[in-house]
């Protein structure tokens, strides 16, 4: 499967019944009926590490630039109406502020090592603590509730799967405690976020700007209010999009598929 695609539901599978692995690219699960494809007895591999690095370096480069106004600037810059470059055209800090992380696993703890590069502090919110190690190596604060991190971030980057237990979670009562400084940064899956919340937050300035590498659906239909906020950069969903990580990325799948088609233990297989 690449970009989610075919679609594999019950018809497909009534269709297929020698199929004995589907191999997804990315890390991403949530397109995928697991009980539906465990029931017909089919197995099932991502590619979860690979993308890991390349995601986590698109994560800084929307906080980036984001908080430099790059989209804007550029506009500034090449625009034929452009006579001069406006001194009070002004960004905000990365360098000092606070990141806050919600999901730190392996990318968001890639974006952690990034962000201490930057001398940021560093909050993060996961469904387990990870040890003291870890969590000095980065200089990382553990938030148990996601309120603490939300009230105190300056940035707030998104790195989880999407689960029933994710789906939403950052919406109206969680962007109106963030503050009216602060960026939302979603490097995860769009509907994450409740799209229509963020657009009125972002159209109120109860938060300042947001950063999006995933939305819902994918492409937006062209009229979509997000697409016309100039607070807002939006990025194809390009987390993993260098060649040499799509390179990898179907080889994983092809490895998978190898060993699952001759019975031997499947590398990344998702149980």
């Amino acid at each position: 499967m690449w970009y989610q695609k075919p679609v594999i539901n019950e018809e497909l599978l009534q269709g297929l019944p020698n199929l004995k692995i589907v191999a997804s690219s990315g890390v991403g699960i949530d397109h995928l009926d697991l009980n539906l494809l465990s029931s017909y007895g089919v197995k099932v591999s991502n590619t979860p590490f690979v993308v890991s690095t390349d995601t986590a370096d698109l994560g800084m480069a929307l906080m980036l630039a984001s908080s430099r106004r790059l989209v804007e600037g550029c506009q500034i810059a090449v625009s034929p109406d452009t006579q001069y470059f406006p001194a009070d055209w002004l960004g905000t800090e990365v360098s000092g502020a606070t990141l806050g992380i919600v999901g730190m696993g392996t990318i968001g703890y890639k974006v952690a090592e990034r962000a201490k590069a930057f001398e940021m502090k560093i909050l993060y919110h996961n469904r387990n603590q990870r040890n003291k190690e870890e969590e000095s190596a980065v200089g990382a604060v553990y938030c148990k509730k996601i309120d603490d991190l939300l009230q105190q971030s300056d940035f707030v980057l998104l790195s989880v799967n999407l689960t029933p237990q994710t789906h939403k979670l950052i919406g109206k009562r969680e962007l109106e405690l963030m503050k009216p400084t602060a960026t939302l940064i979603n490097i995860s899956r769009g509907l994450v976020i409740d799209q229509e919340a963020l657009v009125e937050a972002l159209q109120n300035k109860v938060i300042k700007a947001a950063a999006l590498d995933v939305t819902y659906p994918e492409p937006l239909p062209r009229d979509h209010p997000l697409l016309k906020l100039k607070n807002v950069i939006i990025t194809p969903h390009i987390g993993s999009a260098t060649k040499k990580t799509r390179r990898l990325m179907m080889e994983n799948m092809m490895e998978s598929i190898k060993m699952g088609l001759t019975g031997l233990p499947i590398p990344n297989e998702v149980l």
